[in-house]
């Protein structure tokens, strides 16, 4: 999508407010719309209702692209925009979510086979832009493309993304910013000890690799850990998913694709916060020599852990990309994102992903990171109850912690590895996927959950 400023199209999209237009075809209810078509001035005006007023930010998002989608439904590629009612209402800040709805309303999945896709041209109108304007927009812009980075690789058939694949394909997004990229073999994962995701990963065909971006544009100051799961095909091992639950298993690297996401836009908006990024990426097959429930493995971290689950992966593969983090790479801090299980989905649904914390500070700001972003997140509480869910009589920490509290526990298990570290967990197993869209500005597939929210939590000063 081209943004540009001031001139009005032949084919315009204005807003107005529940009951504004005396209209007996247009009562201007939320994400109602009606064509005008103006023979005089030969302008055909998109009419777009925004109900009474607006409960959240997000519902901005999606009078935008409830818009775009539209124009795209009659292949209109050249429109303008109004956002002067919208600006006097919700103020300044709401041009970050005028831009991200207009974008994301244009966003489509890749098609196999390829088929062309739509890309249009916006001028918005209304008021008198300011270069402080025009910032906020190219801003919104690049976080955007790690929005829809992340959607692109979540989207990807599993035979099209494989662990080389997904190294490869963030690699070349991040061709030509300030980001060192380290990329760790199957041989050397063996020789640094990478247990978990090695038994998880080891016996595909495709091997594993632990992927590591810093992003450091300060010399000196605390550094930021963000940890995503990378899973890139999920049949849950031996334990292995039901056939209703197959459809998804490609998409389980989604907060591995978040993380990449969110590094993307902070380089690329020169953000002057050190950031270090570690992606485990794997697959998770059946074979002859896979891991099987009852195994006892040694993690990066020296702890042991008793299997009993094998689709409960994630949080093996995450307990020794979070321990690297935490030993290698000087992180004072640290976040993990991961489709890590069902359950959040069950207790949230789609609209609101779970999120724990041990660090009362680190999650006041992340809270005013999702707040600005318009994401959704649900803290979870967990008691000493919780925690000896997942000991183990045989190991240091078992991987399951039972029938019940199965978000809680997870993420308490990936706690057991933060070491003394402010942290923050995010379960994006209900959020980072939708079918069918809950909102205007999602399409069926991935939603690229957490790339904002993560690129708020590192910026300081939004």
């Amino acid at each position: 999508m081209q943004i540009k400023y001031g001139e009005r199209m032949e084919y315009h999209v204005d807003f107005f407010s529940e009951g504004e237009v005396k209209n007996p075809l247009f009562k201007g209810e939320f994400l109602e719309n009606h064509f005008v078509v103006d023979s005089g001035k030969g302008i055909t005006t998109f009419m777009v209702g925004m109900g009474k007023e607006f409960e959240e930010r997000n519902q901005i998002k999606e009078v935008y692209a409830a818009a775009v989608k539209e124009m795209k439904k009659y292949r209109i590629k050249e429109f303008s925009c109004d956002i002067a009612q919208v600006m006097k209402g919700y103020g300044e800040e709401a041009l970050r979510d005028i831009v991200e709805g207009l974008i994301l309303g244009e966003y489509e999945p890749e098609h196999f086979p390829a088929r062309e896709k739509y890309e249009c041209t916006v001028s918005l109108t209304g008021g008198r832009w300011t270069k402080e304007q025009e910032q906020v927009v190219q801003e919104m812009i690049s976080v955007l493309q790690g929005v829809m980075l992340a959607r692109d690789m979540v989207n990807k058939p599993a035979n099209m993304l494989r662990p080389s694949d997904f190294v490869r394909e963030i690699s070349e997004f991040m061709k030509g910013l300030p980001i060192e990229i380290v990329v760790f073999s199957k041989d050397e994962l063996e020789e640094m000890g990478m247990a978990g995701l090695l038994m998880v990963g080891g016996s595909s065909t495709f091997p594993p690799y632990l992927f590591v971006m810093r992003y450091l544009p300060k010399k000196e100051g605390p550094i930021t850990g963000l940890v995503g799961k990378g899973v890139t095909c999920d049949t849950g091992g031996y334990c292995i998913k039901p056939a209703g639950s197959m459809e998804g298993i490609k998409g389980d690297m989604a907060g591995g694709a978040a993380v990449a996401g969110a590094v993307f836009a902070l380089a690329k908006n020169e953000i002057m916060e050190n950031v270090v990024a570690v992606i485990p990426m794997c697959e998770n097959k059946i074979a002859p020599d896979a891991y099987i429930p009852g195994d006892v493995i040694t993690s990066y971290s020296g702890k042991t852990i008793e299997v009993l689950n094998t689709d409960a992966e994630g949080r093996l593969i995450l307990a020794d990309a979070i321990s690297y983090a935490v030993q290698n790479e000087q992180t004072e801090r640290i976040v993990d994102i991961a489709t890590l299980t069902g359950a959040v989905a069950v207790a949230l649904g789609g609209q609101v992903a779970g999120t724990l914390s041990q660090n009362e500070e680190f999650y006041q700001k992340f809270q005013k990171a999702f707040e600005t972003s318009g994401e959704r997140y649900h803290r979870l509480p967990w008691y000493r109850e919780h925690e000896t869910m997942i000991k183990s009589t045989i190991a240091d920490v078992k991987n399951v912690g039972g029938n019940y509290s199965g978000s809680i526990t997870a993420g308490l298990f990936l706690k057991r590895f933060v070491e003394d570290r402010p942290w923050i967990h995010l379960d994006i197993g209900g959020t980072a996927s939708v079918d069918p869209p809950l909102f205007a500005y999602q399409s069926k597939g991935a939603t690229g959950a957490g790339v904002t929210s993560l690129y708020y939590l590192c910026k300081k000063g939004f």
